[in-house]
């Protein structure tokens, strides 16, 4: 089982990740994308990493808006695999138009 992160570590790393807050219980994002569809790429491409590293983040879509929380769940708490699919996403976020 992976080690949960200390609120220091936690802290370190958001300042690295963009857009990003969180605690030890979760990190959350909220991202505006150019339009509905574009959104809906994003969470394409999100599901298909998030297959590939077998971490899956909840994800609420409201018309173009999605917001992204990060936890492992099996942990409680927030784990470097977390902070890794943050990162993740962040590249495929910077890949496509925002609002």
């Amino acid at each position: 089982m992976p080690r949960l992160l200390t609120s220091a570590e936690i802290a370190r790393q958001l300042a690295e990740l963009d857009g990003w807050a969180g605690d030890t219980k979760a990190l959350q994002r909220t991202v505006e994308a150019a339009d509905f569809p574009t959104a809906i790429r994003i969470v394409d491409r999100v599901a298909e990493v998030a297959e590939e590293m077998n971490h899956h983040p909840d994800i609420d879509i409201r018309w173009r808006t999605l917001h992204f929380t990060l936890v492992t769940h099996s942990a409680g708490g927030v784990t470097q695999y977390d902070v890794e699919l943050a990162r993740r996403i962040d590249e495929i976020v910077r890949e496509h138009p925002l609002a």
